[in-house]
């Protein structure tokens, strides 16, 4: 898989990249480590050089299970990590940088990104000038290569910028969830900022495994998606895709893959997709090799937007 650079750093990602949020078991269902494991594996083998986690899924179990499958290789992989809305305080990001450190059985970690703006659920405000300084630090002393933020407004990015540079934004972008197109991604492209996508299948829904009586089981989180959850969501949803299915079948690939060969076409963009188990993460590598033409993405693009056209102005996926 041919691999991009990571904003302006000289760090080189994957455009799909494996999102681990699942490995940390915590808000999921069904996930068990060896199978985890074996995903992270092959999704390597598969050309895959770049895993996505943070300390906060599954308290730090996400960073350990991918420094328990990585770490033989770890001078041929990237690894990004986040610091969560808790821990913005000077010292207390110097603290969670050792313990992901730790986790992730490495002494450097290439992105290291603010997984949340301080303020949020229900954390203390820190100004962002001492949380980048505290990044800053940490960069001079080669325990991070480059910066991130992630779930950042324009207006909350630009002041973090103000302060270091920042490499990356990690927004929910999908072909179902756009909201990062209408101011973030012009400044993205204007700075060259790399855009790392997440929930870039729309936590599955773009794969088309989810019938229009889908019901979750107790404790998957994805039943507060506001895409399922609402029922008339759900149902352009449904007949978005049946009019996607001939697309990706003229394209010789899965429903899952046309969504993320869409993204990865937009501007600055990157997808981050999880995945169970050896298949999925090697279904989601071949994703990297769907070209589609200028007139395929136009239609896709229209076929989206027939679903995003009808959301609300609120950036965040979940009604928590």
């Amino acid at each position: 898989m041919q691999t991009r650079n990571l904003g302006k750093s000289d760090i080189k990602i994957t455009p799909i990249i494996m999102g681990t949020w699942q490995a940390g078991k915590n808000m999921w269902i069904g996930i068990e480590d060896t199978e985890t494991t074996k995903a992270m594996r092959a999704a390597f083998d598969a050309g895959i050089t770049t895993f996505d986690t943070a300390e906060v899924y599954g308290n730090g179990h996400s960073e350990q299970i991918v420094g328990q499958a990585l770490s033989d290789i770890r001078d041929k992989v990237v690894y990004a990590t986040k610091v969560f809305s808790n821990h913005l305080k000077y010292n207390q990001v110097i603290e969670a940088c050792e313990r992901s450190l730790t986790n992730l059985k490495t002494d450097y970690i290439d992105l290291y990104q603010i997984h949340w703006p301080a303020g949020t659920w229900n954390s203390e405000i820190v100004p962002i000038e001492e949380t980048m300084r505290a990044l800053n630090d940490l960069k001079k002393q080669g325990k991070i290569r480059s910066i991130g933020v992630s779930n950042f407004n324009r207006q909350q990015i630009e002041e973090a910028a103000q302060f270091g540079q920042i490499d990356s934004l990690q927004p929910p972008y999908s072909l179902f969830w756009r909201w990062v197109e209408k101011d973030l991604t012009p400044y993205c492209v204007e700075n060259n900022i790399s855009i790392i996508a997440y929930s870039s299948l729309a936590q599955g829904l773009l794969t088309g495994k989810f019938g229009p009586d889908h019901k979750f089981a107790e404790g998957d989180h994805r039943a507060k998606n506001k895409l399922f959850a609402n029922k008339d969501n759900y149902q352009r949803i449904q007949q978005a895709l049946d009019n996607l299915r001939p697309i990706a079948e003229r394209n010789n690939c899965s429903l899952g893959q046309l969504a993320l060969a869409w993204l990865i076409a937009q501007p600055q963009s990157n997808a981050i997709v999880g995945a169970r188990n050896a298949e999925q993460a090697i279904g989601n590598a071949e994703a990297g090799n769907v070209k589609l033409s200028a007139e395929y993405l136009a239609e896709i693009d229209s076929i989206g937007r027939t679903v995003t056209d009808h959301l609300d102005d609120q950036p965040v996926m979940w009604d928590f």
